[in-house]
């Protein structure tokens, strides 16, 4: 049977009972072995990283083969042995030493890609704690990065682009990429027909919009912009609460401010995606407020399309092109709150639109959801194997 290889960028801890790991990294690699249907092996790179949403593991308790090594070690060739093919991710530290140890043992590897150069740049051009003369010295070392991941590419068997922008970026590269849009809304999770009709009576009886924001509060992911549209909305007389959940370095401006919109805007922990962010998207919430201003491939927009909510957002270059090809939401200037509040604020005065938006994101969601998605991905590497 095949054994295929995974080299990705999660973090992880050695520890004295096993492995500190993200439960998220392990759910999806059981959904890995569980649609491969043969032997899968993971190696992983000691991070030191924190690991929020973690908890440790025993070797016995996986039901993959796990390789973890220190920080600046190579690919030792024996966790190559017996591999049929690699799935390698563009955003692994020293990737393109990885990418040469594979091909020096005659393994076709396909590269996995989500950031572009420009996603990358903009997120340390944003970053507020660092030098400039850092920002500098990043930018110059992603420049030269760069070749490397385009080399690797190049070399690669396939890839697998998560996203439009990563795609626009590299497809030319390799021959037969594959394109998908990452998320974890699995069919049963998606929005139901009776909650679609319960929003849509409350949306056109008139009362406040329902605004809604997840994820992390971080400069790269526009949260500075949350409180700043929910002031234009007032200006412009429209009347709407703002739930964000969400932890980050941004959390205490946020949360010090909370007091001047007189309990409109709640600031929520991060809560379990699956059992409490989606049933209160899908039944407490009208729009989902994007300030993302980043190109990066947000699983959040198909989430909250899956949840049936209308987005407005930013015109980053995922979102731009996702709300096209779904026809639904709105995309503003980036970084302009003014003209994201108008739009919401054209919408308060058209809950039609808000409505049929909602519907048309919800349609497009269903025919993406996580198996789909998935399944797609996996069936692209089994076709590559020899």
């Amino acid at each position: 049977m095949p054994t295929l290889l995974l080299s990705v960028p999660a973090p992880v801890k050695i520890c004295q009972d096993g492995y500190h790991l993200d439960t998220k990294f392990v759910a999806g690699m059981q959904a890995h072995v569980a649609d491969w249907g043969s032997d899968v092996r993971c190696v992983m790179w000691d991070s030191g990283d924190s690991i929020p949403f973690g908890q440790i593991y025993r070797a016995s308790e996986l039901n993959f083969d796990l390789i973890v090594l220190d920080r600046n070690a190579a690919m030792p060739p024996e966790v190559l042995e017996g591999v049929s093919i690699a799935l390698v991710s563009a955003d692994m530290p020293g990737f393109g030493a990885i990418c040469r140890s594979i091909a020096a043992a005659r393994i076709p590897y396909v590269v996995g890609a989500e950031y572009t150069l420009d996603t990358r740049l903009r997120t340390v051009w944003l970053e507020r704690h660092i030098s400039f003369l850092r920002k500098v010295r990043r930018s110059l070392w992603l420049l030269r990065n760069e070749r490397r991941i385009r080399t690797g590419i190049k070399s690669a068997a396939s890839a697998q682009f998560n996203g439009y922008p990563a795609f626009d970026s590299y497809a030319e590269l390799v021959i037969g990429p594959h394109i998908y849009l990452d998320n974890r809304m699995s069919a049963e999770m998606m929005a139901s027909p009776a909650e679609m009709v319960t929003r849509s009576e409350r949306l056109l009886s008139g009362r406040a919009l329902r605004l809604i924001h997840s994820g992390r509060l971080e400069p790269m992911k526009g949260s500075q912009d949350l409180l700043q549209v929910m002031r234009e909305l007032s200006a412009l007389g429209v009347r709407a609460t703002l739930d964000i959940y969400g932890t980050g370095s941004l959390e205490a401006q946020i949360r010090s401010a909370l007091g001047e919109f007189d309990g409109a805007v709640r600031l929520h922990a991060p809560v379990d995606f699956r059992t409490e962010l989606v049933p209160v998207s899908r039944t407490q919430a009208d729009i989902f407020l994007s300030c993302h201003r980043q190109s990066d491939p947000s699983c959040s927009y198909l989430e909250a399309m899956g949840c049936g909510l209308a987005i407005a957002g930013y015109r980053n270059r995922m979102w731009e092109q996702l709300s096209k090809e779904a026809q639904c939401g709105v995309a503003v200037p980036l970084g302009s709150t003014r003209s994201l509040a108008k739009a919401i604020a054209r919408w308060d005065r058209h809950r039609q639109a808000i409505v049929d938006s909602a519907q048309a994101g919800l349609s497009f969601a269903m025919t993406h959801d996580f198996e789909r998605e998935f399944a797609g991905r996996m069936a692209h590497l089994r076709s590559l194997v020899v």
